[in-house]
């Protein structure tokens, strides 16, 4: 199996929340083939103090990196249009799914609700968060 990891992945690790650590252990323990990609780098690498951003950028490192491609972008595009302007759907979400969807991976995501609809896989985990 396949996986992307959203942002909140990322800021959870750094932070030793909702069990994230536990959760890319057993990842980890499943399969090698653990994603990130631009966007969710982005997002995480935003804020944060020092020790966190550190703690980020060594599992970005640990990661397979994969910047959006064509094709990604194109999904991605093509599913906010038919959503029309009322999709709540932020950009970096339907870029994620978008990465996803072109290496046929699951999302892993403490907000699931973020990619309801978009027609990809998602794991959950921790709290949801509204």
């Amino acid at each position: 199996m396949r996986y992307v990891l959203d942002t909140t992945v990322l800021i959870d690790h750094a932070l030793g929340l909702f069990g994230a650590d536990d959760l890319l252990t057993r990842l980890y323990s499943e399969t090698g083939d653990i994603y990130t990609c631009d966007v969710a780098v982005v997002e995480a690498l935003s804020s944060g103090t020092a020790d966190e951003l550190q703690i980020i950028e060594r599992l970005v490192q640990a990661l397979e990196y994969v910047s959006t491609g064509p094709d990604a972008a194109a999904w991605a595009a093509g599913f906010r249009r038919r959503r029309g302007r009322s999709s709540r759907r932020h950009l970096g979400d339907a870029i994620i799914a978008g990465v996803a969807w072109s290496l046929g991976a699951t999302i892993v995501t403490r907000n699931p609700r973020d990619f309801e609809g978009q027609g990809v896989p998602v794991l959950a985990y921790g709290q949801t968060v509204a």
